[in-house]
């Protein structure tokens, strides 16, 4: 890897990375010494680059600090276009649209050179021939989710059994045939996930919820982290049971 390329790097990968990234962990990714990682970190804070820590601590990027918005490896352009075909099959309207305008963007601002990795790129994601028409419109559950506001639903589970719900909403998962909305249920004060082709009615509540979004988001992550735990722990039980003799 060539040196600019390498400097290049250590501002991305410290840029993604909420917490001290030690010379260890760069070396290992740039696949060099911690020694060139030291040469080439303080070459950084000779540039000015605002880059704070030390060894055996570890490295941060000063927020706030960015690069020219498209300075772009062959690789991020991939992967930008492939993510972009995934959301364009997969998610609803207004995201379709806005994954073929961010493609559009990308090759207007590209260098010439790097014009083939978009015109004729080395990967491609398979559309989704079963996807489910979703019975809700998610482009305002997106809105309620970032103001963290309420949903007044009627749902129907998969025994076809009707029921209403105040949901706070979380975040929307995205699968190869159906969009799932994961949310505080009020009715059964716990986390729920409902299919987005299975509700019968909404009602976009002016109602926030109590919880700020990030916090009810870590909370959902830790619970989601809780039970998946719960979920092995139980497995390892029935395989040790199933040896027994």
């Amino acid at each position: 890897m060539r040196r600019a390329d390498r400097l290049f790097q250590i501002i991305q990968i410290l840029r993604r990375s909420r917490r001290p990234v030690t010379a260890d962990a760069l070396a290992e990714e740039l696949e060099t010494s911690k020694r060139t990682v030291y040469r080439d970190v303080a070459d950084l804070m000779a540039q000015r680059v605002p880059v704070r820590g030390e060894a055996g601590i570890g490295y941060v990027l000063d927020q706030g600090y960015d690069l020219p918005p498209l300075m772009l490896t062959p690789d991020e352009i991939e992967a930008a276009v492939l993510g972009a075909q995934w959301v364009a099959s997969r998610g609803d309207a207004a995201l379709a649209i806005a994954a073929q305008d961010l493609i559009a963007k990308i090759s207007a601002a590209i260098p010439e050179r790097l014009r083939p990795y978009i015109d004729a790129p080395s990967l491609g994601a398979a559309k989704s021939w079963k996807l489910q028409p979703d019975a809700i419109d998610m482009a305002q559950v997106r809105a309620q989710i970032h103001a963290g506001r309420k949903i007044a639903i009627h749902y129907k589970d998969e025994q076809g059994r009707d029921s209403e719900r105040t949901i706070w909403p979380v975040t929307i998962g995205y699968h190869d045939t159906v969009r799932m909305l994961m949310a505080w249920c009020e009715m059964r004060q716990d986390f729920r996930s409902f299919r987005a082709d299975r509700v019968t009615g909404a009602e976009f509540l002016e109602d926030r919820y109590p919880e700020r979004p990030a916090v009810l988001r870590a909370k959902w992550r830790r619970v989601m982290e809780e039970r998946r735990c719960e979920e092995i722990e139980k497995f390892k039980a029935r395989e040790a049971a199933a040896e027994r003799p």
